[in-house]
């Protein structure tokens, strides 16, 4: 797929740089760049590394991801898991990943491989249905109820976080795509989610907020009291939506 032009400057930089510091096999799209939704200064950039053996020394990797973000703009932006090839089979493991300016470690989830198979995207090395195994419906599923019963439902009690953007749009947008992903198998993009939402009784104008901050490039300012009826809205939606998926 065509990407914005400094887009493709830090992919190019990454690729150029990353087999000095790890066995680098192939390197792999996912996310919106995969599913062809990627907003420009919105979006992240999400990557799998398959390596054909261990990180190693984890400081090397950290420098190059530090240098990029020094050097460019997006680079802040830029997520990467590093996953052993013979790793790739088992969705428990957790591998090395430099994600939000940190470096731990995280599983490569269901609905992440089955982005990687959807898009099938390589900017190095062989594509990810050469060497990835298919995700059935079912460990899709599974995963997806998993993540709303321990990770959003209790989120939805904590009100205070709801007053964050962040919050409020990963919220409505990920109760969508699960309502879908558990009717049909499905994995649908934020904008589609985002066109699902008012049908499935989401506040209009919050879905509007969030459109517009996603795709529009609008940034407003709230004031305090705005700000808490939209959080208390978003998580009492986040909340019954859940209910429902999960009964």
């Amino acid at each position: 797929m065509p990407y914005d032009e400094a887009v493709q400057r830090l992919l190019d930089g990454f690729v150029a740089s990353l087999p000095s510091v790890v066995p680098l096999r192939a390197l792999w799209l996912h996310g919106s760049l995969a599913l062809g939704d990627y907003q420009l200064g919105v979006s992240d950039l999400d990557l799998i590394a398959v390596l054909d053996g261990p990180v190693g020394d984890a400081s090397g990797l950290q420098a190059l991801h530090r240098s990029l973000e020094a050097a460019h703009p997006l680079a802040s932006g830029l997520h990467c898991s590093y996953v052993r090839v013979d790793q790739l089979a088992d969705a428990s493991l957790l591998h090395p990943t430099w994600a939000h300016r940190e470096y731990f470690e995280r599983p490569v989830t269901a609905v992440t491989r089955r982005e990687l198979m959807l898009g099938d995207l390589s900017i190095y090395g062989p594509a990810p249905s050469s060497l990835l195994p298919a995700t059935s419906d079912a460990e899709l599923a599974a995963f997806v109820r998993e993540d709303l019963e321990t990770f959003w439902y209790p989120a939805a009690r904590k009100w205070k976080r709801w007053w964050a953007d962040v919050w409020v749009d990963h919220g409505l947008i990920t109760v969508a795509r699960a309502g879908v992903t558990l009717t049909d198998g499905r994995l649908i993009t934020k904008r589609e989610a985002l066109e699902l939402l008012p049908s499935l009784g989401a506040p209009p104008a919050i879905v509007a907020d969030i459109y517009d901050r996603r795709y529009g490039g609008a940034a407003f300012r709230r004031n305090p009291a705005s700000r808490l009826r939209r959080g208390l809205l978003a998580r009492r939606f986040v909340r019954t939506t859940i209910d429902g998926l999960l009964a």
